[in-house]
């Protein structure tokens, strides 16, 4: 939602239906997607499982493929401007590190990282935390204020409880929807 905020036409890709996605889907493997469709977009952005990173997989004792590393060799194959976004811990740079509370909402602890494949020069907003947060994370087993709260601090009121689980805030992608459409600009007057 954040890049369409941005002025992008988004297409989903997702290997499981994402019913309640608000631009237009496609159900499919999303490396192969990008192995046939990744040119005809204009920039591309992958949020590959990060269930192979978290400190839940350490306490589950669960293991989960590494996608983020063919990811990142399908898009730089391309030659678009990408961009992935991962949870801390990831094996990636760390280009850009966004919160809730950089956004207007000093209760969302939410960190994640973007690796971009493009030169960001921005300023980035200073993370402030209030002191009674909301923190959005997990599937199963952990307390949570409630999905209206999640709903509330993501910027999100079309996403079940495990959908939200999954998502960036469209604030963060917004911003970084934006910072893309500059790259693209100042490289086109080049």
């Amino acid at each position: 939602m954040g890049y369409h905020r941005a002025g992008f036409e988004v297409v989903g890709v997702d290997i499981k239906p994402q019913p309640r996605f608000p631009c237009a889907f496609v159900q499919a493997d999303a490396l192969e997607y990008v192995a046939q469709h990744g040119r005809e977009f204009d920039a591309i952005h992958a949020s590959p499982p990060c269930q192979a990173f978290t400190t839940a997989r350490v306490i589950y004792g669960r293991e989960h493929p590494d996608l983020l590393t063919p990811t990142r060799k399908m898009l730089e194959e391309t030659g678009k401007p990408w961009v992935i976004e991962n949870v801390p811990q990831a094996p990636m740079r760390a280009d850009l590190v966004l919160c809730g509370s950089m956004f207007g909402q000093p209760r969302l602890k939410r960190h994640r990282w973007f690796e971009l494949s493009w030169p960001f020069f921005a300023l980035v907003p200073a993370c402030q935390h209030a002191r009674k947060l909301v923190s959005v994370f997990g599937h199963g087993g952990h307390v949570y204020p409630g999905v209206a709260d999640w709903r509330e601090v993501m910027g999100i009121d079309w996403m079940t409880r495990d959908e939200l689980a999954q998502a960036i805030p469209p604030a963060y992608t917004e911003y970084i929807g934006r910072r893309i459409l500059e790259f693209a600009t100042k490289t086109a007057k080049v």
